[in-house]
């Protein structure tokens, strides 16, 4: 989704040193409704499940992905959040609490939407339990959630 406001839009600009048509081809061909819609050596335009996207291949530049950006994926079950693990963490590095980093160093957080439901909880102790399962876990399982917010009331 690109968000237009008059004859103006805004879209992320994904900065990469030499390797952006890996990166373009790896995630068109990872989420749905993907795309691309311009790639050059150092340019493109591609669209990720609905969102545009636009990056350069910078060269090296002083700087480089970090946590303070990240792209969070919202999945509908725990076949999803394996998917999309696996694939993400493949070359990649894990961290806590469903966060990651790929291949190319971006930052992902990849979350069952189940965990939303669970820390949200009207039994606050459900709903912290589920909270303190979560903060335990580097890929986030529900089961494991769940069994953590059962726990907690029964």
């Amino acid at each position: 989704m690109t968000v237009t406001t008059g004859s103006s839009s805004i879209a992320p600009c994904l900065w990469f040193e030499s390797d952006l048509a890996e990166a373009v081809r790896f995630y068109t061909g990872l989420f749905p409704n993907s795309s691309v819609r311009h790639l050059t050596r150092d340019v493109g335009e591609f669209v990720l499940d609905g969102m545009t996207f636009r990056a350069i291949n910078g060269g090296t530049a002083p700087f480089g992905f970090s946590e303070a950006v990240s792209f969070a994926i919202s999945c509908r079950d725990q076949s999803e959040v394996d998917y999309y693990w696996d694939a993400l963490t493949d070359g990649g590095e894990e961290s806590v609490c469903g966060w990651l980093k790929d291949r190319f160093g971006l930052s992902w957080q990849v979350v069952p939407t189940r965990l939303y439901e669970l820390v949200s909880d009207p039994d606050p102790l459900r709903a912290r339990a589920a909270s303190e399962a979560m903060l335990r876990m580097r890929r986030i399982v529900v089961a494991d959630l769940e069994a953590a917010a059962d726990a907690a009331t029964g």
